[in-house]
């Protein structure tokens, strides 16, 4: 009878401790989305997502866009624009960036492109190999609202001190994600903090990032 009393609270703390620590990464996931602080930095880095062709799916063209916001508003000097391209395409997903931003207006030599990485981790780490981070420290990512906690972890353990300006539109955006954009962030956050380099390819898989 001890025994199967026993058994029982530490099922029933094992089920407090997940559902706790769940609630946890949901409310940190939402409150990251949520706040639109933005300080000056020294530069400004765009998530990639899906082109076509070298035109920007319409995740991405909605970070360029969010990120030619702030660039214009002189929060930093330079842009980084991520994320290589699937096999066979003609244009990386940098590159549609780099392309879409000057478009825009904005010089080709504030807009470097680093055209490696199929994941948030490996784009990430991509950057901080190729940038000199005495230079460039601190960042602004440009992504949307629900992965703004996830890539900004994942800069911070890469050096960086990382903040987010996150999407004002578009289907990742908060008046058009959907809860569950939400919870599978929150899911990759917490797969992600909790298996260290084993949990990356998890966390990313549990996110799956359609957008890419």
């Amino acid at each position: 009878m001890f025994l199967f009393t026993l058994i029982r609270k530490l099922i029933s703390g094992t089920i407090l401790l997940i559902v706790v620590i769940s609630l946890w990464a949901l409310g940190r996931t939402w409150f990251v989305a949520h706040d639109l602080t933005v300080r000056k930095a020294d530069a400004i880095v765009v998530m990639g997502a899906a082109q076509l062709d070298g035109r920007p799916g319409d995740v991405l063209k909605a970070r360029l866009e969010e990120s030619a916001r702030i660039y214009k508003k002189d929060l930093a000097p330079r842009i980084y624009t991520l994320g290589s391209g699937a096999p066979g395409d003609r244009f990386t997903e940098a590159a549609a960036g780099k392309r879409w931003l000057t478009s825009q207006g904005i010089k080709k030599s504030a807009i470097i492109s680093i055209p490696q990485g199929r994941d948030s981790y490996s784009s990430i780490t991509a950057l901080a190999k190729k940038v000199n981070q005495a230079k460039v420290r601190d960042i602004i990512i440009v992504t949307d609202p629900y992965h703004c906690l996830r890539s900004t972890t994942m800069a911070n353990d890469q050096g960086f001190v990382a903040t987010c300006s996150p999407t004002q539109r578009g289907v990742g955006s908060l008046e058009s994600a959907s809860y569950r954009y939400w919870l599978r962030e929150a899911g990759a956050y917490l797969a992600y903090i909790t298996l260290g380099r084993r949990g990356i390819h998890i966390s990313d898989h549990v996110a799956f990032e359609l957008w890419r």
